[in-house]
């Protein structure tokens, strides 16, 4: 399964332990990651501004995502869909740019358009339901 992560899952999935980090070794051991450009430079910024992380662990981060992820730049916005924030318009279309099977976000904005989205749009719990519910 290809799964893209938005950017406030991997903020938890690297700076707490809990369901987000659980879901981060489970897609790299057994699914393709993908994210995007719009997430890494979203992340970068959280991570070093909001939570204090030194940018050398974050640039760390960085190439490891970019090595054990497919990277989506410049993908074209979705068309139909209203979407108020920039940023979540374009996490969207870096999604569907990836081909992805799931979009994993937090993001209520984002799961507001779930049932119109061109593409499955789940919470970090909803996917964990869905492994586990779905085979392989």
């Amino acid at each position: 399964m290809r799964v893209f992560l938005d950017t406030n899952v991997l903020v938890s999935a690297v700076a707490t332990r809990g369901l987000c980090a659980d879901l981060m070794h489970a897609i790299l051991a057994a699914h393709e990651l993908v994210v995007g450009e719009t997430v890494l430079a979203e992340l970068r910024r959280v991570l070093t501004k909001k939570i204090g992380i030194p940018a050398q662990m974050v640039d760390e981060l960085e190439v490891f995502l970019r090595s054990q992820a497919l990277v989506v730049e410049d993908a074209p916005p979705i068309p139909g869909l209203d979407i108020r924030d920039a940023s979540d318009a374009a996490v969207l279309g870096e999604a569907v740019a990836g081909e992805v099977d799931v979009l994993v976000t937090g993001d209520a904005h984002l799961l507001d358009i779930a049932a119109s989205a061109p593409l499955l749009i789940l919470n970090p719990r909803g996917l964990w339901e869905h492994l586990r519910t779905t085979p392989a």
